[in-house]
């Protein structure tokens, strides 16, 4: 399990991970003389469940919400630290809210500093913190008074990790390899090491992969995963992987970047989205709004179009970003949108279509792909895609995009009719194959019928003709499935049906008897 610490400046995130775990997040100089977290931290601990649970503590100042947003992308549970002294303060909120639009649903309350306040103060603090949490995904959540000083509540804190811990099922491996780097760094004798989140998949020692969205080679010479030596790392792990290869370096990967299964690298810069604003957000969010957008640890400048009407305060809609950079991203991944001024949280969605059309939109026929697209199990999500315009699905860009495994990927091949032209795979419905199927063989019948003198129309006259329009591989794939059927023949650059067989129009027979007693 990843914990991932979130809540106000100075309410004690980083003492009480180092209570639970014995280890001090804070690494810098800085940190430890200004007493505040600045970076990303990391502790490891056996809280008695038998497995490592992994604790990221992150800054809580107002300043540092971009880095507290690359800690949090891929957490099991938060936990959400509130003074007693204090109690419920601005960054309180803002990251409580960060984490609903994350989709983080699992969490528990530290009231921390509690033996500075009374019994009436901590329940006053405690109904604070309940009317807070209400309407969100951490609505209910146990709060526990700790103090770091004293020890109070540090081991019913522990045995309430523990079984989260123990609770926490096992992520899928049934998805490719993607790991959202959040540090590099080089280590004396070993070199390159970057490490972060698996978020979906699994490495082993030997493994090559990709950086993307940059595109380097690399090969992983060792793995750390929740800080122990092991030859693979699984979805849910924290890793460090020691990489080496050609121009691989602390200085050419940075965070934000994403080491993917190689057949995963192809970043995008314009994506297709939900996107729900917060009701704190002051304004509308109109065509070509700028922000910042947050998506695992990287960031990257963004315009935001509604693909409606513009976005009010507290509405959710679809919307296409158009980023200034490419991102590494999957479907279904969580981003946040902050203002340009990094002041404020604008909102934040899931991705639901990595090959975004910068033209045509807001179509009917995009916006219903769209709705079927947003479907998280991805066998429903391209059953619907393929009962609507165009009626088709690029099948391969449909299962890279989802980062989906050889099996995911089967069991797709045997949901719909597949086009295999080995350049490329387009998905169908059975019925949008049957009605292809139909609309060649009429073509072809009426071709013959005005044309009877002629073998039959060119393979690109056929395709122009369908539709829905295929593209030129998957016509070719389908034309020789019809081909070794009998159902069509090729003679030469030309396409025919089997019982045609060439002859004069009625007019020119009529033509040909009148001539032929003079020849």
């Amino acid at each position: 399990m990843i914990v991932g610490t979130a809540g106000h400046i100075d309410h004690g995130k980083t003492a009480l991970v180092r209570a639970l775990t014995g280890t001090d997040a804070d690494r810098l100089a800085e940190e430890k003389s200004r007493g505040i977290t600045i970076e990303l931290g990391f502790a490891y601990a056996d809280l008695g469940d038998g497995g490592i649970t992994g604790f990221v503590d992150v800054p809580g100042h107002e300043r540092f919400v971009h880095t507290m947003l690359a800690g949090a992308g891929g957490i099991d549970l938060a936990l959400l630290v509130v003074a007693a002294d204090d109690g419920v303060m601005p960054q309180t909120r803002e990251h409580l809210a960060i984490l609903d639009l994350l989709g983080v649903h699992r969490g528990i309350v530290a009231l921390s500093k509690a033996d500075l306040a009374d019994d009436e103060r901590r329940a006053s603090v405690t109904a604070e913190i309940d009317a807070t949490l209400a309407g969100t995904g951490l609505q209910g959540a146990p709060v526990l008074p700790v103090s770091s000083v004293t020890g109070e509540g540090i081991e019913a804190l522990r045995l309430a990790l523990a079984q989260a811990a123990a609770a926490t099922a096992a992520r899928a491996l049934d998805r490719r390899f993607r790991l959202s780097v959040d540090r590099s760094f080089a280590l004396k004798g070993s070199g390159t090491v970057v490490t972060g989140t698996v978020l979906s998949g699994q490495v082993s020692v030997g493994d090559t992969i990709t950086v993307s969205p940059r595109g380097l080679a690399a090969r992983v010479r060792a793995i750390h995963a929740q800080n122990r030596p092991v030859q693979t790392g699984i979805a849910g792990q924290r890793c460090a992987l020691n990489l080496a290869g050609d121009g691989v370096s602390r200085d050419a990967i940075h965070r934000g970047d994403m080491v993917l299964d190689p057949a995963l690298h192809a970043p995008s810069d314009r994506i297709d989205a939900t996107l729900r604003v917060l009701g704190s957000e002051p304004h509308p969010i109109g065509t070509w709004f700028p922000a910042r957008l947050h998506s695992g640890a990287a960031e990257v400048g963004a315009r935001i179009v509604p693909l409606a009407e513009a976005l009010m305060p507290g509405a959710e809609g679809l919307v296409q970003l158009v980023l200034d950079a490419p991102l590494a991203a999957s479907v279904g991944d969580r981003y946040i949108l902050r203002d340009v001024s990094a002041r404020r949280t604008i909102g934040g969605g899931a991705f639901v279509d990595l090959r975004a059309p910068a033209r045509r939109r807001r179509t009917p026929e995009r916006m219903l792909q769209l709705a079927a697209a947003t479907q998280p199990d991805p066998e429903q999500a391209l059953q619907g895609m393929l009962a609507a315009p165009p009626w088709q699905v690029d099948l391969d860009a449909f299962i890279r995009d989802r980062a989906l495994g050889p099996e995911a990927a089967a069991r797709l091949v045997g949901a719909a009719v597949v086009l295999d032209s080995g350049a490329m795979r387009v998905a169908l419905s059975a019925a949008t194959h049957r009605g292809l199927v139909a609309g060649m063989l009429d073509a072809l019948a009426r071709f013959h019928e005005d044309a009877p003198e002629m073998q039959g129309p060119g393979r690109e006259k056929l395709r122009l003709v369908l539709t829905p329009r295929l593209p030129k591989e998957a016509f070719s794939a389908l034309l020789a499935e019809r081909i070794r059927a009998g159902d069509i023949v090729a003679e030469g650059a030309f396409l025919r049906l089997p019982t045609h067989i060439v002859r004069l129009s009625e007019a020119d027979e009529a033509l040909y008897a009148r001539i032929l007693p003079e020849l």
